[in-house]
């Protein structure tokens, strides 16, 4: 796959291109339930360091991805000194999504946790097309968090880990989410196979408390973010995460006052996706009701861009599904164009305000 690097690959901060994914991706490791249902169960009498070495032992293109919280520092800790008992093995590198609004505080953790772990290779994946604040809102609008957070998580957040799900052809990843944080996190496995990222997530520190955590950190000299040290026990975007009380729940400070949990990275579905496959449906449901009206109306009339892609879509237009499934087919979840076989280019606009199908004429 064709990348675009915005800043050089050897400092571990890069962004390719959207990748042309899919709404639902097969998995790279394909596991059964009988086996999943297996692997928790054994998992669950494991430590977290036991958990990490059998990981790395079991799945193929392993990655870690965080956010720099507690629990992914000490997971990043625990695989570094496991990585130092068998020399010459190479490292599990890190995803980080950089949205563009993560905390100063937060920027600097990571240029102290590069200089600590040396060995462990960081990938940087922010919204695309955007290397800053600025350019994000010159693109999508000011505030987007405040007008459409689903549009902000999936641009900031899902879209970019997409695509770092593809570029780095992930198969497995560990996520830092433990139970002890609440909310929808109260009942997760160690092991689950998403199935819309297309990838198997482990929670190796799934049965560890904030305490417990905090314990490690401070007694392996772990780099931190300070803002911890400030009331904050979870950290996000500077916009939607506040400090909280001692007796509140840990996540409690992350969208204060929403009805909200998980930002879209934990869905089952990312529910911004849904949305552009529903809009791309009915775009192509109201297009191929235009060109039959005006087929009716006169047979030899061509329409505009639906005459473009004549050749691709006309014969399957007759049926509302054949236009869902050319309409799916046709758009990736990032909104960038698919090319169809007679080289005619979908676009998919996504303006500050809403988004907007077209077909351009090449």
């Amino acid at each position: 796959m064709q990348t675009e690097v915005y800043e050089d690959l050897e400092s571990g901060y890069a962004s390719g291109r959207p990748s042309l994914a899919s709404f639902s991706n097969p998995t790279r490791v394909t596991l059964t339930d009988l086996h999943l249902k297996h692997l928790n169960e054994q998992f669950e009498r494991f430590s977290p360091q036991e958990i990490l070495r059998m990981s790395k032992l079991v799945f193929p293109n392993l990655y870690q991805t965080t956010a720099f919280g507690l629990t992914g520092l000490v997971m990043l800790d625990m695989l570094c000194k496991l990585h130092a008992e068998v020399p010459g093995t190479s490292p599990v590198e890190i995803i980080f999504l950089d949205t563009l609004y993560h905390f100063q505080e937060t920027h600097r953790l990571v240029a102290r946790v590069k200089e600590r772990y040396p060995e462990t290779r960081i990938h940087t994946f922010r919204p695309d097309g955007c290397r800053s604040a600025l350019e994000f809102e010159e693109r999508y609008g000011y505030k987007l968090w405040e007008i459409d957070g689903e549009r902000y998580d999936y641009l900031a957040k899902v879209e970019p880990q997409q695509r770092s799900h593809n570029l780095l052809n992930v198969a497995a990843v560990f996520t830092g989410r433990r139970r002890s944080q609440g909310a929808t996190r109260r009942n997760i496995p160690v092991l689950e196979v998403d199935h819309e990222m297309g990838v198997v997530k482990i929670n190796p520190l799934v049965n560890w408390s904030f305490n417990q955590v905090q314990e490690y950190i401070k007694a392996n000299g772990v780099p931190y973010n300070e803002l911890l040290d400030r009331g904050y026990k979870s950290i996000g975007d500077w916009h939607s995460t506040q400090p909280v009380a001692d007796e509140e729940e840990e996540r409690a400070g992350r969208w204060k006052g929403q009805q909200k949990t998980e930002c879209g990275i934990h869905h089952k579905k990312s529910r911004y996706a849904v949305f552009l496959r529903e809009l791309a449906k009915r775009q192509a449901e109201e297009q191929g009701e235009t060109e039959r009206a005006t087929e009716a109306a006169d047979p030899k009339a061509t329409i505009g861009p639906i005459a473009n892609m004549a050749v691709d879509l006309a014969p399957r237009a007759a049926s509302p599904k054949a236009a869902e499934e050319d309409a799916v087919a046709l758009v990736s979840p990032s909104g960038v164009p698919k090319m169809t076989k007679s080289g005619r280019k979908i676009g998919f606009s996504l303006g500050p305000v809403t988004a907007r199908y077209t077909c351009p004429v090449q």
